[in-house]
């Protein structure tokens, strides 16, 4: 009752759609401009002459994030280095995942690649991104002000962004505020997919899936600590929750030191698991611990967050559920009252088509993967400047290692006496010596 009231009290307060909240949201970067090989933490970002490297923005374990600019327009963009993107499979399969997903996707709240410059020696993966100058993390974790106001509107576009993510059936896994780049003007964008997995109805899937490194301890759902074997969009609800009240109280809701100290932050808030989670969970051990323990009620959003408006407690209160089932979806949650400044039906798309996971299903070599990428990269460029006869154009000094040998000049080329050319995605298997990526469509002979 007090959750629909809540609801019907915003809803009332809502009006049209509204401007975002003023400048100023997010810590900015800047500082003096560095030479074209600028060292970031022991990182050389080497990008050839189209961009200036500027400063680091951003580290994490599988790369580091510069912002630079275009020599020949200024543009300001992010350069994501991904260093030995190939010396470990599971690091290079990653790699081609994140390439793959944002080719795919077009969407105002998600990362966008704006170029990928060609692999390097040793192999080192460069994307340009937007450019965005801090992440949720940095803002929630300073003494930058953040209002309800800024709150509402990171959220909305979270969701908004989860929508077009979600439709394409992709699961992020990863959602947590670092994850989340914002600049200046409050806008925000999903980035991160390297560990999305494609929505599978397979139950044999399940235990892979649970196996697997899923989220940061703190942004993962219960279903994925309890072993219910039932993994849905709601995991990615379940993190958007957590993200929500690290927003509000400006602190992490469930920091666990380790796994056992994860599942009691989260029952010291929720309660008890209802009996219906506890009949789903599948490990034995897990069961057997998590009803060891004293009943617990749950704790009141209120006696959590209150300076907190109602509406925002009514809908955190629909996102962090133990049962995946009672969860809010992301459509319902942004028709919810608490986010009608924003909402617009006719503005916030999905994703036609659905993204098509097929690639990753298959055991590929740390050399398939690598051949893959080369694939990815000449097709984004391909498609980018409007090539329709010829696989590439000049890539002059391109190096593709491995059993492949040396590629100099054009990807459609000579070599060892065969000239090879080809349609868009295509790479050649020449003696046994290339990989095949796609099909040939053109020509090949002496």
């Amino acid at each position: 009752m007090a959750e629909a009231a809540a609801e019907e009290d915003a809803e009332a307060a809502g009006g049209s759609r509204g401007d975002p909240p003023c400048r100023g949201a997010a810590v900015g970067g800047g500082g003096p401009l560095a030479l074209l090989k600028a060292r970031a933490l022991d990182v050389t970002f080497e990008v050839g002459e189209e961009y200036e490297v500027i400063e680091t923005i951003g580290t994490g374990a599988y790369g580091v994030v510069s912002s630079a600019r275009r020599r020949d327009n200024g543009q300001q963009v992010a350069i994501k280095k991904i260093p030995n993107a190939f010396d470990v499979v599971t690091n290079a399969k990653r790699t081609l995942r994140e390439l793959k997903i944002l080719k795919h996707f077009k969407h105002d709240n998600i990362i966008g690649i704006k170029d990928i410059l060609k692999p390097t020696v040793p192999y080192g993966d460069y994307v340009v991104l937007d450019l965005m100058e801090s992440d949720l993390h940095q803002i929630i974790h300073s003494a930058q002000p953040l209002t309800l106001e800024h709150v509402r509107y990171f959220l909305y576009q979270l969701l908004r962004g989860l929508k077009y993510i979600h439709s394409a059936n992709v699961l992020h896994r990863d959602l947590k505020p670092s994850n989340l780049l914002v600049n200046e003007n409050c806008e925000l964008k999903i980035g991160d997919f390297g560990m999305a997995r494609g929505l599978g109805a397979d139950p044999r899937q399940a235990k892979a899936f649970l196996t697997e490194y899923v989220a940061t301890r703190w942004y993962r759902a219960p279903e994925l600590l309890l072993s219910l074997h039932r993994y849905t969009r709601a995991i990615d609800m379940w993190s958007v929750g957590c993200i929500f009240a690290e927003m509000l109280g400006r602190r992490q809701l469930f920091p666990g030191r380790n796994y056992v100290h994860q599942l009691q932050l989260i029952m010291a808030v929720l309660g008890t698991p209802p009996a219906t989670v506890m009949a789903a969970i599948g490990a034995e051990r897990v069961r057997a611990y998590v009803q060891s323990l004293p009943p617990r009620p749950p704790v009141p959003w209120e006696n959590l967050f209150g300076d907190a408006e109602p509406a925002a407690l009514a809908l955190l209160g629909r996102m962090l559920r133990f049962d995946p089932r009672e969860r809010v979806g992301v459509a319902e949650a942004l028709r919810h009252p608490f986010l009608a400044k924003y909402h617009d039906p006719e503005d916030e798309p999905e994703c036609v088509p659905a993204f098509d996971f097929a690639f990753d299903r298959r055991v590929l070599t740390k050399e398939e993967i690598k051949a893959a990428i080369v694939a990815e990269i000449a097709d984004f460029h391909a498609r980018r400047d409007g090539i329709r006869g010829r696989l590439g154009y000049r890539w002059d000094g391109w190096v593709v290692e491995g059993t492949v040998g040396s590629l100099r000049g054009r990807l459609g080329y000579r070599w060892d006496g065969w000239v090879v050319e080809g349609t868009l995605g295509s790479l050649v298997v020449l003696m046994g010596r290339c990989w095949v990526v796609g099909s040939l469509r053109g020509r090949l002979g002496h």
